[in-house]
């Protein structure tokens, strides 16, 4: 970079994050990036956090749009460049700037679960400053990032609303244990990957395993009341899931059909949603 281009790069910067939505987070050293990607999966967008500098490590880098990497490359550089990309998970929305960030970062280190990444990681193990927790049940790849009482938690804890559960092997029994780590760590903040921030951990992860807790003992009353159909039991327990996530609310039906049957509380005759047999 020439020193003029150096000089003006500031300015450059100040401008592409302007025209984007940031996410403080007060006395961190901590910034939220929200993707344009709105929609019903994905709220008002992906978030991707950049913390420290000098350098900088990012967080689910998210769609590949021009003007959402842009941002995250320019709040990169004005950190110092980046350290390392860790992803929660290989959804799309979380993962598909992966490219374009590393062609400008001179092929940063990416750090996941699985995938063809430079850094496999599993639960306690680091990568710069992040301790990873398997937080399964959305993918099965899925991990939250710790750093200093901050759990970076991608879709496993969302800053409103709840997730859909893949129905893997052990997927809902694991996503539980996952909320259970969590909530064991007395943490400060959750920079969720949808949603705004959440100020209060333990409050959202008591929340959602009540709500998992909530939506097994529905399901488990629309059974002993004679349903069996999967139209009959999404109406009696997820009554509440609007027209368009219906699809969503079946599929992590699925996974509580399959912790019911793992735990042999599943009677015979119990309709599965197509598409998504019990995997055993």
């Amino acid at each position: 970079m020439s020193r003029s281009s150096a000089q003006s790069w500031p300015r450059r910067a100040a401008v592409i994050l302007t025209r984007v939505a940031v996410i403080e987070v007060p006395d961190r050293d901590v910034v939220g990036l929200r993707a344009g990607n709105p929609g019903p999966f994905t709220l008002s967008g992906t978030n991707s956090w950049i913390v420290g500098r000098n350098p900088a490590w990012l967080i689910d880098p998210g769609p590949a749009l021009e003007l959402h990497v842009s941002a995250l490359a320019a709040e990169l550089e004005r950190r110092g460049g980046l350290g390392g990309i860790a992803l929660t998970h290989d959804h799309p929305d979380h993962s598909e700037a992966v490219p374009a960030l590393r062609e400008r970062f001179a092929g940063a280190p990416v750090a996941a679960a699985r995938g063809a990444v430079d850094t496999v990681l599993c639960t306690g193990a680091t990568f710069g400053p992040l301790e990873a927790v398997a937080t399964p049940g959305h993918a099965v790849d899925h991990l939250t990032f710790v750093l200093d009482g901050i759990a970076f938690t991608g879709d496993a804890v969302l800053g409103e609303g709840s997730v859909f559960i893949a129905p893997d092997p052990g997927a809902l029994a694991g996503y539980l244990d996952g909320l259970r780590l969590l909530l064991a760590r007395e943490l400060e903040l959750i920079c969720p990957g949808h949603g705004p921030l959440v100020l209060d951990p333990a409050a959202r992860l008591e929340g959602y395993l009540a709500h998992r807790a909530d939506r097994e003992q529905r399901l488990l009353a629309a059974i002993a009341s004679g349903k069996r159909s999967v139209d009959e039991l999404l109406d009696a327990a997820w009554s509440d899931a609007p027209a368009e996530l219906r699809l969503a609310a079946a599929v992590t039906l699925t996974a509580h059909l399959d912790k019911l049957a793992d735990e042999g509380r599943l009677p015979p005759g119990v309709e599965r949603p197509a598409g998504w047999p019990l995997s055993r």
